[in-house]
Formats: structure tokens, sequence, C-alpha cells
């Protein structure tokens, strides 16, 4: 008879390496909101490119001073991990950085950028990491309809949760690009070059 083999005692997420190359390059503050969107909704379009996760980019950035504390895209395919959407890996990332669960702790003022919405998992992942501002490019509602993405039950007053628990909600900003990276994954997975992995269809 065989010994069992140990019950995993950790896990972990690697970003690829064309997204390290990409973070080494970029200035260590980036004070223009536009710049620093443009340049999330980039990298959700060149993660479906590289074949190493969805259309999806997320940044956080210390609004008090500008500087970019990580930078992470969707590496759930690459990973084999369901959890590892691109605003819980950012979010991640960034409290291992600054060694905090509370992104929000002591008048901290960090804000999660996102080339999408978040989902429901997403969601909740924001609230609890004490951010205190998300800023969206592309809403739920566009990427299942372009997607096919199950985005989960997100509640319809989003917004007014986030707000309630002072999270300000920006949305829209380069709403054109991020939808056009949504729909360079759509073109990919309807000629078979990506998959939809949602874990129900």
């Amino acid at each position: 008879m065989t010994a069992p083999s140990p019950l995993p005692r950790s896990f972990g997420v690697d970003l690829p390496a064309w997204l390290r190359e990409e973070v080494a390059a970029m200035p260590p503050r980036v004070p223009d909101p536009v710049e620093r969107m443009r340049f999330v909704v980039h990298l959700s379009a060149r993660s479906v490119e590289e074949g190493t996760g969805g259309p999806f980019a997320a940044m956080v950035v210390d609004r008090r001073t500008d500087r970019v504390v990580s930078v992470a895209t969707n590496v759930v395919p690459s990973s084999g991990l369901s959890i590892a959407h691109a605003e819980t890996v950012a979010l991640s990332l960034a409290q291992t950085r600054l060694g905090t669960w509370d992104l929000g702790a002591d008048g901290a003022d960090h804000v999660l950028i996102t080339s999408a919405q978040p989902c429901a998992m997403c969601l909740g992942a924001l609230i609890w990491s004490g951010a205190r501002a998300v800023d969206i490019a592309a809403l739920g509602s566009d990427v299942e309809a372009i997607t096919g993405f199950d985005e989960g039950p997100v509640p319809a007053d989003w917004r007014e949760q986030l707000e309630r628990r002072g999270i300000a909600v920006e949305t829209g900003r380069c709403e054109a690009e991020a939808l056009a990276a949504l729909r360079g994954f759509r073109t990919r997975l309807d000629e078979g070059g990506t998959v939809l992995y949602n874990g129900r269809r």
C-alpha cells in the first residue's frame, strides 16, 4: 500500500515573465489617472495575446504619492487557481508588499484600478482589502455580453454598497479601449485560441 501524498500546505501565484518585463519598464509613480488606466487596459489585451490569462488587468496605486504598489493580470489558466483574478492578485501583491491586510490602515489611501468591473468574488475582495477607491473601465454587463464569462451574483446596487463602505467609485475611464480588449478575447475564443474558464457553463 502506497503512502498517501501529503496535503498541500501553501499555494502561490507567479506573474508571467512578459508582465514582469512590462512592470520593470514602467515609472514608479504614475500621477495621471488616464495613463494608469491605459496601461492596465494594455495589459489586459496583452494577457490574451500571450495566452497567460483572461482579458483582465489591475493595478494598486497610493493616491497620496501616486506610487504604483502592485500590478497584475488574470492568471487563472496559467496558475490553475480560480481565485487568481487580476483584482485579487493585485490586492494580494499590494498587501504583501506593504505587510498589511488593510490597505486603508493608518490613513492609507489606495485605489484599485481595473480594466473591468470586479466580479462577485473580486467585489468581496475589494471590500475586505481596505482600499479606499476603485477605478473601473468596462462594466460587468459588457464583460458578460461580450465574453460569456459569468460574473456571479453582483448586486444591482454594487456601486452604492461600495460607497457606503467608504470606497469611492469611478467608471468609464478608457472604456472603449477596454471593450476592444474584451472583443479581442471573444475573437480568440471563437477561433479556439483560448478558453472560457467558468467553473459552471
